[in-house]
């Protein structure tokens, strides 16, 4: 029998509202015991002092990017698990944007197919249904025959431009029990655009995209979804203004969620210059060169106004969750010119350790509150019950050193491809063991 003893680790729990130092002893993958002294044990239990490190439910991402299948080169679908364990992630949405995509049943079935064929001890996976036939756009998908499937839930991942479609796409949607994530953008105001629209944008000589592009899609959302009383989780904010809005229609009534990708949490547009001063003293997590295209994202890293709005939102529960949107590209898509690379950059096996250097130990968030936006609101926003940390339940964990060192290259990541602004950096901060339910 498999026994294990954690001594003098930081245990946190976000259910519980529960930080604080204890033994924990895990039997055959049940948490069978937390106490503040475990004094008794079986004589074969693997006992581990773990003074300095913490113990958590393990991470949930609501929406990231799969290569696999149609662009294995990027990213597999084993290759994208093995770096979600690596990050601490054991749950894990996919959204449906792949070759093909997962718009009908044959879809879906040729992703669980995929699946069955990955070894065991991975994090859990979940899909999202596509919204739209080809996550095109233009005509719904197959919603009702996928809504009978395990599917999270319904998202493009992509802008839909045409509001009376989303209108009856809400109308349809809500008896079949579904969430929904919308990604508001308009895509006629963001032009050819490139990086937010602002003092930073007009000196690096880069295309702006106006903070407007996100904000006049987010309203008009917001109004169909007061019309249809839909659910529906907003996905990507990243402006101040957006903020409000989503305040506002929480003060309303309204049901929806949102979230921030981590990425627009540590930096703002100035991180795209390599100016400290650009960034408002807020970018001292990467070193990056100027106009990396690794920091080209979809949405734009916001102006520093928009970076501290959306932490304070984060802080306040007005955006309920951090999402990771892992998105890998091939070394040659993304060794082009700035506005010419495909956005999206990597993160999974990134975001804890720099979220908690950055947020935590500046005490911008506590380790609770951070965890709590990592794990348990997100599950939450998938419609799921979140892991927890607690006798008699399935040992769903991960344990973080926060001091241990590392160099973020080829060899150390999992992920095929390595597409961060912070490649060849030492980051401080590694999962070191995970437990999956």
């Amino acid at each position: 029998m498999s026994r294990e003893l954690l001594q003098n680790v930081r245990v946190l729990d976000p259910v519980s509202g529960s930080d604080r130092i204890a033994d924990i002893l895990i039997t055959e993958g049940q948490i069978e015991a937390i106490a503040e002294k475990i004094a008794e044990f079986p004589a074969d239990t693997q006992v581990r002092d773990c003074q300095g490190l913490i113990l958590g439910p393990g991470l949930t991402d609501i929406y990231s990017h799969s290569g696999e299948p149609g662009f294995e080169d990027r990213e597999t679908l084993e290759s994208l698990m093995q770096a979600a364990a690596a990050g601490g992630f054991t749950r894990v949405a996919i959204l449906p944007d792949t070759s093909p995509p997962v718009d009908n049943l044959a879809g879906l079935a040729l992703l669980q197919q995929h699946i069955r064929n990955l070894p065991p001890g991975l994090p859990s996976l979940y899909f999202w249904g596509a919204l739209t036939a080809g996550v095109k756009g233009q005509q719904m998908a197959e919603l009702g025959e996928l809504a009978s499937c395990p599917v999270v839930g319904f998202a493009d991942g992509l802008p839909l431009s045409n509001p009376a479609l989303v209108r009856r796409l809400l109308e349809y949607i809500k008896p079949l029990g579904k969430s929904v994530a919308l990604w508001p953008c308009d895509r006629t105001l963001a032009g050819n655009g490139a990086v937010r629209e602002g003092a930073v944008s007009v000196r690096l000589g880069l295309p702006g995209i106006p903070a407007s592009a996100e904000t006049s899609a987010l309203a008009a959302i917001l109004e169909l979804v007061a019309s249809a009383g839909t659910g529906v989780h907003i996905m990507r904010v990243s402006t101040a203004r957006s903020v409000e809005l989503i305040r506002d229609a929480k003060a309303r009534g309204l049901p929806v969620t949102a979230s921030v990708t981590w990425m627009h949490l540590l930096l703002n547009v100035g991180a795209i210059s390599g100016n400290s001063k650009d960034a408002g003293g807020k970018n001292a997590l990467t070193a990056s060169l100027p106009y990396d295209p690794n920091l080209r994202l979809e949405p734009p890293l916001g102006n520093l106004s928009d970076q501290l709005a959306l932490i304070q939102a984060v802080k306040d529960g007005v955006i309920d969750a951090i999402a990771i949107d892992h998105n890998p590209h091939t070394y040659e898509e993304k060794t082009v010119a700035f506005a010419d690379s495909p956005p999206g950059a990597i993160g999974l096996e990134l975001a804890l350790p720099l979220l908690w250097h950055g947020l935590v130990e500046t005490g911008e968030f506590s380790a609770l509150e951070l965890w709590r936006v990592l794990s348990t609101r997100p599950a939450v926003c998938l419609g799921q019950t979140p892991a927890t940390v607690a006798p008699g339940v399935s040992a769903e964990l991960i344990l973080f050193d926060p001091q241990m060192s590392w160099t973020v290259d080829g060899p150390s990541l999992k992920s095929r491809s390595a597409n961060t602004p912070w490649l060849g950096q030492q980051l401080a901060g590694k999962v070191v063991q995970t437990w999956i339910n």
